[in-house]
């Protein structure tokens, strides 16, 4: 089985894609560490801005399926249960869907989200609420396939999981999710 984690920023596809990773044997594909392979080979900082100016690049030159056709094709080798995280654009979710790959969204509350980005500190992370909010209103909706559109992809998903209390909640959602998408 490949799932394909879609999300929000800060909702928590680390810690879902963290779950099925060691408790489910599923092996990890990154469109971020793709990316950053990119950005490293341009000699560009690994920021926000940079992730996406590169991905939209690559999607434009190669397609709108791009960044999840070139993990899919990395999980095909190895074999087994596989999840790609993250699933950014349209072409991406639509590309899995047709080899029959699942969609899992993973959201949560705004404030909550950005408190979390904050917390994990990382250099791509490191904003304001308001550019937090700026970012995240650029990568919800546009309409190039090639482009970020979180929100059509969630609408593309076969399930999704709401990270606003405790992990353990998390964990029995991301179980009930996985019993539904293997029927």
């Amino acid at each position: 089985m490949v799932i394909g984690i879609t999300g929000t920023n800060g909702a928590g596809k680390g810690t879902v894609v963290d779950y099925l990773v060691n408790t489910r044997g599923f092996k990890h594909h990154s469109a971020r560490e793709l990316i950053f392979e990119e950005v490293d080979k341009q000699g560009l900082p690994r920021n926000r801005n940079s992730t996406n100016l590169v991905a939209n690049e690559l999607r434009k030159i190669h397609g709108p399926e791009y960044v999840a056709k070139t993990l899919y094709e990395r999980a095909e080798e190895i074999g087994g249960n596989a999840v790609i995280e993250s699933i950014r654009t349209i072409g991406e979710a639509e590309f899995l869907k047709k080899k029959g790959a699942k969609i899992l969204g993973v959201d949560a509350e705004r404030q909550k989200r950005y408190e979390r980005v904050v917390l994990r500190g990382e250099g791509t992370d490191s904003v304001t609420f308001e550019e937090f909010c700026i970012q995240e209103n650029r990568e919800m909706a546009s309409q190039e396939t090639w482009n970020m559109n979180v929100f059509g992809v969630m609408k593309l998903a076969d399930a999704v999981v709401t990270n606003d209390t405790i992990r353990d909640d998390l964990y029995r959602q991301v179980d009930n999710a996985l019993a539904e998408l293997q029927q």
